[in-house]
């Protein structure tokens, strides 16, 4: 099978040297900073036989999310964190500000606020960095409506309950423009999300989290289909403005999700099995709509450690999206399946080799398979794993 890059190696591999550099103060820093500042980065590095219909891994070889991130404390009451992120996208090198927030630490009653630029807490995965996922891209869910990895400006407050049962609830308000590139110069705030989150532990061995997510988008969505001739190349330019803009949005999106770990008397280690699921339904596509279009997403992951440098894991994905014509909409259905092997060295380094089948059920003529190797390195302090 042959990798036919889309830009020259060697200048791909001088942008992810120019990172890798960055690992000596990285370390220094996450080593000997007596304030309680730690830095780190991240360099991903891969290769995909074939582009994917909603892929975001060009053919060839490709810079994936690699980043460099700095976090501490701001006195006792604040501490803040910043994120700069780097990718390839079609041969160029895209490089944007992903995180730069201020959140406080001693508010009472289980208060939390937080302020800046920041992922939302919508969904299982969305908060998380794409580095920390089991497969090489996100499920199609995140792809379509959340442009892989949604990261915005905006306000966040939290609740935790003081209870033993993990309880949190969340309010979100934010500009929007990620999720429609119209948003971007407007004054009102774009988005809204609401969120609720539990979870607990089952006897020593097992542990879930179930969620569930409202968000409120008050951007309307595009009212043509973003293939329509007339407006294919600047949505083309629109869309390489940003390159997390969702493919399809609406007014509202609900989002459940629950996962479930298990690992012998908690120790993961050596063997530990992870299963997760979300579907999300999209309403108010646009003015045209009635209250049967509707976009709907969903995923199944099994992730399997059965030694402690070898890991498993199997996806099975599906999406069912109205898409716009004017007044009138048309199906579209994809189907995704992928089968990933990992091998861990150390807790720092990642050698991925990723299978994915899709299936176009109308609508998707650029489904495709494809192999993907992934080779991920982690520098200096990285903030802890959540569930």
């Amino acid at each position: 099978m042959e990798f036919l890059p889309d830009m020259p190696c060697m200048a791909l591999l001088r942008r992810s040297a120019a990172i890798a550099l960055l690992s000596p103060a990285t370390l220094a820093l996450a080593q000997t900073s007596p304030s309680g500042w730690q830095a780190g980065a991240v360099l991903d590095l891969g290769a995909s036989s074939r582009e994917l219909a909603l892929g975001q891994r060009d053919q060839g070889l490709g810079l994936g999310h690699s980043d460099v991130n700095v976090r501490g404390p701001l006195g006792r009451h604040f501490e803040a964190q910043g994120t700069a992120a780097v990718h390839s996208d079609e041969g160029k090198i895209e490089a944007e500000i992903e995180e730069a927030w201020l959140q406080t630490r001693s508010l009472p009653a289980g208060l939390q606020v937080r302020a800046g630029r920041f992922s939302s807490q919508l969904g299982y995965l969305n908060e998380l960095h794409p580095h920390t996922d089991d497969f090489v891209q996100r499920p199609l869910l995140y792809r379509a409506f959340l442009g892989g990895h949604w990261f915005d400006d905006g306000l966040r407050v939290n609740w935790t309950a003081p209870t033993d049962l993990y309880l949190r609830l969340g309010l979100e308000v934010f500009r929007g423009h990620q999720l429609v590139r119209e948003a971007a110069s407007a004054k009102r705030p774009g988005a809204v999300v609401l969120s609720a989150r539990t979870g607990g532990d089952i006897g020593r061995s097992q542990g879930w989290q179930a969620g569930l997510s409202l968000l409120h988008n008050r951007r309307e969505a595009a009212v043509e289909a973003h293939e329509e001739e007339a407006g294919e190349e600047a949505g083309h330019e629109e869309e390489h403005a940003g390159a997390h803009g969702a493919a399809f949005t609406g007014r509202r999106m609900w989002l459940a999700d629950i996962a479930w770990k298990w690992a012998p008397e908690g120790n993961n280690r050596q063997q530990q099995v992870r299963v997760a699921y979300e579907h999300a339904v999209i309403e108010r596509l646009n003015r045209f709509a009635t209250g049967s279009d509707r976009h709907h997403a969903g995923y199944l992951s099994v992730a399997w450690r059965f030694a402690p440098q070898w890991e498993t894991a199997v996806r099975y994905d599906v999406l069912r999206v109205r898409q716009p014509h004017e007044d009138h909409f048309d199906d579209g259905r994809l189907r995704e399946a992928s089968l990933m092997l990992a091998y861990k060295p150390t807790h720092a380094q990642t050698l991925r080799v990723q299978f994915t089948q899709q299936r176009d059920r109308g609508g998707f003529p650029e489904a495709n398979r494809s192999v993907q190797l992934q080779y991920i390195l982690n520098f200096g302090a990285h903030a802890a794993h959540s569930f």
